[in-house]
């Protein structure tokens, strides 16, 4: 193992060596036969002071033979450092060419310097790299000497007059001054040339000027932020403080028809009046229905409006009914008087909507459970919903009656009537609407309907000795006969043997015998449960009485009788 300053050959450190004990210059004097390191051609170190030469400098002279290695930088701009320190004799390396044998102790190095990165590496410089400076191999070729020319002396700034101080430098801004990418360039390139050795080359200074580009941008960017600031607070205030767009006058001649749906509120209604040409703005409109003290009472159907009206008009002639297309089917109503409206209302010859619920009813959308056998009257009966159905001259009477339709067909379904059915008594959701058509019939009041529907049942019941399941309801003979007379005989009723005659067919009639509205359908739903068998319209019109017995019943006709002057 070999000791720490010892090696195979070596000679003992001197007490004088420059890294052992009080070194230094004097210890170079010992071993002034030294030849200097490099063969005597000019070496060159990046970004440290050019030396002439090296071969004609005395031992007193050469850097890197004191106290300190040689020290030299590589083209990555490390500290790089010589392999030889002063006080040791050389060895003669052939492969080198730069070394003179003026001993025979071979090199002993020192042990690695840890804080040293690139110490006893064969790649540090003069260890194992040729030096090529001064030859033609060299990078950048060294220039000959004569022919480098001088650098040019920048010219001498004017001097300030007297008594006047001398202006500042002007600075230019960074953005309009010059720099970027060429600057980067030159940087780069001009540090290349600093670790290779190459010196520095002059740069002419001065201020590169940039386009006009940067200006205009800048101005557009600023110009169209304000721009856009002016544009839309005008809008703001537009919206919030001018008046909305309106058409003036009463519109023109020519008029379109305008469909409401039900459930529109004014935002929905100045929208399809917009969409219609009929007012200017939706706003204009809102606001001419909240000054109009009977604007809330707008509601769904067809009105027959001018275009290019002014709001305040088209809210006036809506709450006209002569604008209103509408077609109107009341609770309780008949098909009869429906069919006739409609006929009316398009223009069309009598009877044209009938022939069309004949033919078409199954194409009109109602529910599978209808019955249409030979007895009953008309299949539509009781499936033509009561509310307001737009209608106007070029519609067809079957787009209307597909209104009507669905909508019964959709009340009915959320009423559930198929299991409410079995649940009272009957036989299917056919009889359950043709009960509910009787309640609105016969019921004079909203207060008389869950009453007779109670009469109903407790008349439909097996169980009834008073009157044997038998009805006998003037109303279904009414519709048997398109009338309405509260004053029939015993002999007409029991002379006629119709089914709709329920003075001489036990149970319900073959169908509905008008279309019931919501209350009649609750109450043939929800009952009384109280006893009420009889029931007697004692003034002939609206005050409907009750009884539970054949005596209380008797007692009430002398009161109708007594009334009506029989």
């Amino acid at each position: 193992m070999t000791e720490y300053g010892r090696g195979p050959g070596s000679e003992p450190w001197h007490p004088q060596d420059p890294l052992y004990g009080d070194g230094g210059w004097e210890g170079q004097q010992a071993h002034a036969g030294h030849q200097p390191a490099y063969g005597g051609q000019q070496q060159h170190y990046p970004q440290q002071p050019q030396q002439p030469q090296y071969g004609g400098w005395s031992q007193e002279q050469q850097p890197g033979y004191g106290g300190q290695p040689h020290q030299y930088y590589d083209e990555q701009g490390h500290p790089q450092y010589d392999q030889s320190y002063a006080g040791q004799t050389q060895q003669q390396y052939p492969q080198q060419g730069g070394w003179d044998a003026t001993g025979t102790h071979g090199h002993v190095p020192y042990a690695a310097d840890p804080g040293d990165p690139y110490g006893q590496q064969p790649a540090a410089y003069g260890g194992q790299q040729p030096d090529f400076y001064g030859t033609e191999d060299a990078y950048p070729p060294p220039v000959p000497p004569g022919r480098r020319r001088p650098e040019a002396e920048p010219a001498p700034e004017p001097e300030a007059a007297p008594g006047e101080e001398a202006a500042p430098e002007e600075e230019e801004h960074a953005f309009f001054a010059g720099g970027g990418e060429d600057d980067d360039e030159e940087h780069e390139r001009q540090s290349r040339r600093d670790r290779r050795g190459g010196g520095k080359k002059p740069v002419k200074k001065g201020k590169k000027k940039r386009t006009g580009c940067a200006c205009m941008v800048v101005v557009l960017v600023f110009g169209g932020g304000l721009g856009g600031v002016g544009y839309f607070g005008w809008k703001f205030y537009q919206n919030r403080f001018a008046p909305a767009p309106d058409f003036a006058g009463e519109g023109a001649s020519a008029t379109v028809t305008v469909e409401i749906p039900k459930g529109a509120g004014g935002y929905d209604i100045g929208r399809k009046l917009k969409e219609a040409g009929v007012v200017k703005s939706v706003d204009a409109f809102v606001h001419a229905q909240a000054q109009n003290p009977e604007g809330d009472r707008i509601q769904a159907g067809a009105y027959l409006l001018h275009k290019e009206m002014s709001a305040a008009s088209a809210v006036k002639l809506m709450l006209d009914p002569r604008s209103q297309n509408n077609i109107v089917v009341t609770p309780g109503e008949r098909n009869s008087g429906v069919y006739e409206a409609i006929d009316k209302k398009l223009e069309l010859s009598t009877g044209t909507t009938r022939k069309t619920a004949q033919k078409e009813y199954r194409s009109l959308g109602v529910p599978t459970w209808v019955q249409s056998t030979g007895q009953v009257k008309d299949p539509l009966e009781g499936f033509l919903f009561p509310g307001t159905y737009p209608a106007a001259k070029g519609m067809k009477p079957d787009a209307i009656l597909k209104q009507m339709v669905a909508q019964a067909k959709q009340r009915y379904a959320a009423y559930g009537l198929t299991a409410k059915a079995k649940a009272l008594g009957l036989n299917n959701a056919f009889q359950l609407v043709t009960v509910a058509s009787l309640v609105q019939a016969e019921g004079k009041t909203h207060e008389d309907f869950r009453k007779m529907a109670e009469v109903v049942y407790n008349r439909l019941k097996p169980t009834n000795t008073e009157t044997n399941q038998l009805l006998q309801f003037d109303s279904t003979y009414n519709y048997l006969k398109g009338t309405s007379n509260i004053h029939i005989s015993e002999k007409e009723i029991n002379s006629n043997s119709n089914p709709y005659n329920t003075y001489t067919h036990k149970g319900l009639p073959p169908g509905p015998i008008g279309n019931p509205g919501e209350d009649a359908i609750k109450a043939a739903l929800n009952p009384t449960h109280d006893g009420w068998i009889y029931f007697v319209a004692t003034d002939g019109t609206t005050n409907t009485e009750f009884a539970k017995t054949y005596e209380e019943f008797k007692q009430l006709k002398d009161k109708f009788n007594a009334t009506s002057g029989n």
